[in-house]
C-alpha cells in the first residue's frame, strides 16, 4: 500500500532536487561533512568484514548500510545530487548556478568529513604509530594503489577506464537514491536503496565519496601514491564520470521515461484561453 508509483517519484526526485540547490551553503557542507564521515566509517566495516571473511561479496552485501543512512538521515550524498540537482535545474525551479553551488558545497564537506574520518581510524589501526596495520591495513594500501596508479600504468586506457566505471558507478548510486522514494516506510525504502548500492560495491567501480576516504586512508598507512597521483589518475575523472552517470543515465532519462505526454495544466489552458477571448467581446 505504500508503493508509489515511477512517474510521481520522479516528480519527487526534482522537488528533492530544488530543495538540496537551494539549501544553504553552511548547512551543505556540514551535512557533506557528515555523509562523507559516515560512508568512511561503513567503508571500513565493509572492506574489514571482506578481509576477514576472505570474500568480497560480504563486504558488498554490508556497505550499502552507509548509504542508506545518508539517506535516511538527511545527509548529503553529492553523487546522488548529480542526479537531482539538474533534474530540479532541466524542469526550470532552481538555476544552473545553484547546481554548481550544491556539488562544490557538499564536495568541501564530503572532503572534509571523509579525511576526518581517515585520520581517526589510521590512528586506531596504528595504535597511534605504534605497530602496523596489519592486514586490513594492506589492503587499503593495496586498494589505493589499485584505484590511482595501476591506472597511470595504463595511461590513456587507464583513464578511459576509471571514467566508465565510475559512470556506471553512479548509474547505479543514483538508481539506490531514487529508490528510495518508491515507498513510504522505512523499511521499504532500506530494501529499495539496498540492490543497486550492493551492486555497485561488488562490481568495484568508482564512487567519488568512497575514494575521498579510500585513498587518502592507503596514503596514511603507507601507499605509494602522491596527491596528484590521487587526483589526476582517479578523483577528477571519478567525480565527472559520477555526474555523467548520474545526470544521464538516471536523472535525464528517468525524467523523460516517466514525463507525462501532456503537462497537468494543457487541459485548463483551452478553458482559460476560451473565457479570456469572451471576457474581451464582451467588453
Amino acid at each position: 500500500m505504500s508503493n508509489v508509483k515511477p512517474a510521481d517519484v520522479v516528480e519527487e526526485a526534482i522537488v528533492s532536487g530544488k530543495t538540496k540547490a537551494t539549501a544553504p551553503s553552511g548547512a551543505l557542507v556540514l551535512r557533506g561533512v557528515l555523509g562523507g564521515a559516515v560512508l568512511g566509517a561503513t567503508t571500513s566495516f565493509a572492506v574489514s568484514a571482506g578481509v576477514s571473511s576472505g570474500s568480497p561479496v560480504v563486504g558488498a552485501l554490508l556497505f550499502p548500510a552507509g548509504i542508506t543512512i545518508v539517506i535516511l538521515m538527511g545527509m548529503e550524498l553529492v553523487t546522488g545530487g548529480f542526479a537531482l540537482t539538474p533534474m530540479a535545474a532541466l524542469r526550470g525551479l532552481v538555476p544552473w548556478s545553484a547546481v554548481g553551488r550544491y556539488c562544490l558545497m557538499v564536495i568541501i564537506g564530503h572532503i572534509i568529513g571523509a579525511l576526518a574520518f581517515a585520520l581517526l581510524y589510521a590512528a586506531v589501526l596504528t595504535g597511534f604509530g605504534s605497530h602496523d596495520a596489519g592486514a586490513l591495513g594492506q589492503k587499503f594500501i593495496d586498494t589505493a594503489q589499485a584505484k590511482t596508479t595501476a591506472y597511470q600504468a595504463l595511461g590513456l586506457a587507464g583513464m578511459g577506464t576509471v571514467f566508465v566505471k565510475a559512470m556506471l558507478c553512479n548509474w547505479l548510486v543514483c538508481l539506490g537514491v531514487v529508490m528510495g522514494m518508491v515507498s513510504k516506510d522505512t523499511i521499504g525504502k532500506i530494501a529499495a536503496i539496498w540492490l543497486p548500492i550492493m551492486a555497485f560495491f561488488g562490481l568495484g567501480f568508482e564512487h567519488a565519496v568512497v575514494n575521498f576516504f579510500m585513498i587518502p586512508m592507503g596514503m596514511l598507512l603507507g601507499a605509494d601514491v602522491s596527491l596528484g597521483d590521487w587526483w589526476f589518475w582517479n578523483q577528477i575523472p571519478v567525480l565527472l564520470g559520477n555526474f555523467v552517470g548520474g545526470f544521464v543515465f538516471t536523472g535525464l532519462a528517468l525524467m523523460y521515461a516517466h514525463r507525462p505526454a501532456r503537462a497537468p495544466h494543457d487541459d485548463a489552458a483551452p478553458a482559460a484561453r476560451t473565457t479570456g477571448s469572451t471576457a474581451g467581446t464582451e467588453h
